[in-house]
């Protein structure tokens, strides 16, 4: 384990019990070794983007973690597992996706793991929740999140449940 350090993990399900998958997935998060749920968005409703299926549900998580970025990519992995996720194609619809975006100001492009994500700075679903955790947040090799998100304000978001959406039975 290292020095805690802040990481953001994107959340999204578009098959099968979403919200049910998302708060199961939040909890394992805040169950990880060394680790610690900082915060969570709002849940987010949003058009599938380079692919076919119903609309996901989606939110980010800040979380303060000792596990180094390949061994948290790993146990986003496991959880992701844990709850039926199969890979058959790019962009397939998902029971649960953990994207890990950030883990504190770590820039890595390894044939595993890249960060910042590499479509972090794409997509509306990642960017609006992010900016609700971090509104001054830099991100390295991007800029600041208020200005990347009018480039995806074309692509369709609506908030459809406060932070305390995890809570909710």
């Amino acid at each position: 384990m290292q020095a805690p350090r802040r990481a953001y993990v994107g959340l999204g399900a578009n098959l099968g019990d979403a919200r049910a998958a998302l708060r199961a997935s939040v909890q394992a998060l805040a169950a990880l070794p060394g680790t610690q749920l900082v915060a969570l968005s709002s849940l987010y409703r949003t058009a599938p983007i380079d692919s076919s299926g119903p609309d996901y549900l989606n939110a980010v998580a800040a979380i303060d973690t000792g596990i180094d970025p390949p061994a948290l990519l790993l146990a986003l992995q496991a959880i992701e597992q844990a709850h039926g996720r199969e890979r058959p194609y790019r962009n397939a619809p998902r029971t649960l996706d953990l994207d890990l975006l950030l883990h504190g100001d770590a820039v890595l492009d390894t044939p595993t793991l890249t960060l910042p994500h590499p479509r972090i700075a794409q997509r509306a679903f990642v960017l609006q929740p992010l900016a609700e955790l971090a509104p001054d947040l830099l991100l390295p090799g991007h800029g600041r999140l208020d200005t990347l998100l009018p480039a995806v304000s074309d692509q369709r978001i609506e908030r459809c449940a406060g932070p305390d959406w995890a809570a909710i039975p």
